[in-house]
């Protein structure tokens, strides 16, 4: 039987994606809510929370340039070959100090890809997308510039206002977002805060 990875590994999206340097279609995601809300700008720095497969990375990496920084973290480490402005942490978010991130920051821009690894119990996932959403906003809040940008992944699910109302109290604009290139079956959104922690 073939398993719905290896369904996915040659849809259109995904084969752009490769033909275009990235390991994962979810770059077209990122770089949609760049060209809506203006993400990067050159020299920024940015903290990639979830990087692996490191699509996201590399696309920041191209918006801040040579310039800028770009801080992935994962508990897998990203195999693709990054830039020199990558630097590549492999950790829990959810276990990781504030210090490691601080270490490298303070971040213009913190993203947050994180998913829990799926259980097929919808309310387990929700809840456990939440408590990774919840971590990324607390780390955007402790690490991130005063002014700066958050987008962050959630599943909806009952916790879902309260979790995006956490992000519209720290930021001036906060927004949510279903890109394209989201499957249709996915319940995955992303919550933008600008200006956040002014």
């Amino acid at each position: 039987m073939t398993s719905r990875r290896n369904l996915y590994q040659g849809d259109a999206r995904t084969r752009q994606a490769r033909a275009q340097g990235y390991p994962a279609r979810s770059v077209f995601k990122l770089e949609e809510i760049d060209r809506r809300v203006r993400l990067f700008k050159s020299g920024q720095r940015v903290l990639d929370l979830g990087a692996m497969p490191g699509s996201w990375t590399l696309y920041a990496c191209e918006r801040v340039g040579p310039g800028g920084v770009v801080v992935a973290v994962d508990l897998k480490p990203i195999t693709v070959s990054l830039p020199p402005q990558a630097i590549a942490l492999v950790g829990d978010a959810l276990a990781l100090e504030d210090s490691v991130f601080a270490a490298h920051g303070p971040f213009d821009v913190v993203l947050s890809d994180m998913a829990p690894s799926t259980s097929g119990a919808r309310e387990r996932d929700q809840a456990r997308s939440v408590e990774l959403f919840l971590r990324a906003v607390a780390v955007a809040g402790a690490v991130g510039r005063p002014g700066s940008s958050f987008v962050g992944k959630l599943f909806m699910g009952p916790d879902f206002t309260a979790a995006r109302r956490t992000v519209a109290a720290s930021c001036r604009d906060c927004r949510v977002v279903r890109p394209e290139g989201t499957r249709q079956r996915s319940s995955e959104v992303f919550v933008i805060g600008l200006g956040f922690g002014a």
